[in-house]
């Protein structure tokens, strides 16, 4: 094999190794997505375009390479009918173009795969990176919300009690007012029975004295 082609296999040997890896269930995005993101992949992000066309363009021409060298040794494969040795190496060198063909495709296809899959883990982490913010967002915005609630249930349950205290107190002063009110009016009460006594009683000592005083008229007339 000459020097291209065992370049090409081991780049299609390191292919089909890195998609064994992507493919692994243990292996999160999230950590492939660090691993696309580290200094020296992202130094070569920059002109990731142009390597990657590069290589498509070099494959493609190994390939076409490829379909040359069995198009050219598949007409004459045949054409040595009485030389076996020369119909052995034709046999051989298209059996060497058929193999090319083959390790040139298939490291094209998964050069395409990998390129495919990059794109697939790195958009997988970055919408469960989102869904996750979400979910914690979610989650503050139901905690402070919660406490909110709570907040607003305790301030009200201090108003009320606020309230229902000024209310005690002016329920206790309303109270406290109508005691005094039924004092006062129980000692008017007292008051008014008292000038009523006194007022009977100088009533009756007003007759009593008019009587007297009818007498010593009466006894004073005769003389």
């Amino acid at each position: 094999m000459s020097l291209q082609w065992t370049i090409v296999a081991t780049f299609l040997y390191s292919e089909i190794a890195l998609v064994i890896l992507m493919m692994l269930p243990f292996i999160s995005a999230q950590r492939w997505h660090s691993v696309f993101k580290s200094r020296l992949l992202k130094s070569l992000d920059r002109h990731s375009h142009i390597f990657f066309n590069i290589f498509v363009g070099i494959l493609f021409l190994l390939v076409l390479d490829a379909l040359r060298e069995m198009k050219k040794y598949g007409g004459v494969a045949h054409e040595f009918p009485e030389q076996p040795l020369a119909q052995t190496a034709m046999h051989m060198k298209l059996f060497r173009a058929q193999r090319n063909f083959y390790i040139a495709g298939f490291a094209l296809f998964l050069f395409l795969v990998l390129k495919r899959l990059v794109l697939l883990l790195s958009t997988q982490s970055t919408v469960t990176a989102s869904y996750e913010a979400a979910i914690r967002q979610a989650k503050s915005a139901s905690e402070t919300a919660e406490r909110l609630m709570k907040s607003n249930e305790k301030k009200d349950e201090n108003e009320k009690n606020e309230k229902d205290e000024q209310q005690g107190k002016v329920i206790a002063q309303l109270q406290h007012e109508l005691d005094q009110t039924k004092n006062e009016l129980t000692k008017a009460r007292k008051d008014l029975q008292a000038m009523k006594q006194q007022a009977e009683s100088v009533t009756t000592e007003y007759d009593r004295l008019m009587k007297e005083h009818e007498k010593l008229q009466v006894n004073a007339a005769p003389s």
